[in-house]
């Protein structure tokens, strides 16, 4: 029954990147004052199916001098961490139960940096290499501030399991009072997955396409699609914390579909940041914020114990 409810589980994150994708390419069409796709199918429904068999079905070339099977193996090791991250979606009918859920994602993300610093490395490619090395420094800067965010709500539920956050959020929003590490939160996950104006590890403009330029056909296709599962799960991941959890509720679901269009949306409107303003405001602007409300719930919860 496990296994059962876990495929179906990535059969329809699988389908729900794909129209993903076809959300994006219509939301940045209007946005440019454009029409985006609409001709494959019932208002462009079958697109993001059209760009997948061409994928699949183009010829798999690599670079003469790359290290052929890291090249090779890196994209599927980064779509098999984007799988193994649904491992921890929070079912009503307990199917299995994870208790240590936040500790268990710390590690998944802590792990991804090597599929893309592997993935670029073994292009043996000047800008794929570059593109690496930019994606490492900067998930591993914003994965420090966003790990405090994320024990000073562990701190509040005294639990690591997805399922305790909407119970202690049934009569207020975590968002309500801790408004600020919301906004941080949400400029951590854009980094954290690569995003516009965080997206650096893919630089057209300087790097040709990055970490991912030496890519093709089913490689380029696993790197796409583990990026897209990640949105989605971090989109997840911030209704979970912040918007109340209401596992229960359709508009949970409406809730992560309008973070996704937020991910869209900023990626429409905003520049690419310059780099080393970008780890400007991770290391003096998000850590110093993050530290100082850890350490002001930590102190209530003392004042808390000892009142008790």
């Amino acid at each position: 029954m496990f296994i059962v409810n876990y495929m179906l589980t990535i059969v329809f994150i699988l389908l729900s990147v794909a129209y993903v994708t076809l959300l994006e390419r219509s939301v940045l069409g209007y946005i440019q004052l454009r029409k985006g796709p609409n001709s494959v199918g019932f208002l462009g429904l079958l697109q993001p199916f059209s760009d997948g068999i061409k994928l699949f079905f183009k010829e798999q070339l690599f670079p003469f001098k790359s290290n052929y099977i890291i090249y090779y193996f890196s994209p599927i090791f980064m779509l098999l961490l984007s799988f193994s991250l649904w491992l921890l979606y929070p079912y009503v009918v307990n199917v299995f139960n994870f208790n240590y859920g936040f500790l268990f994602f710390m590690c998944c993300t802590g792990m991804g940096v090597y599929g893309v610093m592997l993935s670029g490395w073994s292009s043996n490619s000047n800008y794929a290499l570059l593109g690496g090395l930019r994606s490492v420094a900067q998930t591993i800067s914003y994965e420090v501030s966003m790990s405090i965010i994320m024990m000073c709500f562990v701190l509040f539920v005294f639990s690591f399991n997805f399922m305790d956050f909407m119970i202690y959020q049934g009569y207020v929003w975590f968002c309500l009072f801790s408004f600020p590490l919301l906004f941080s939160w949400m400029s951590s996950i854009l980094a954290e997955t690569n995003r516009a104006p965080f997206d650096f590890a893919e630089g057209e403009s300087e790097l040709v396409s990055g970490f991912n330029v030496e890519y093709s056909s089913g490689g380029f296709a696993f790197i796409f699609l583990s990026e897209y599962m990640n949105i989605i799960f971090m989109s997840m991941l911030t209704v979970i914390m912040f918007l109340g959890c209401d596992l229960y509720s359709i508009f949970f679901y409406l809730k992560i579909t309008f973070i996704i269009f937020w991910f869209i949306w900023v990626r429409g409107t905003l520049p690419r940041f310059r780099y080393d303003k970008l780890m400007y405001l991770t290391w003096k602007m998000f850590l110093p914020l993050s530290l100082n409300y850890f350490l002001f719930f930590v102190s209530i919860l003392l004042m808390m114990l000892l009142s008790n």
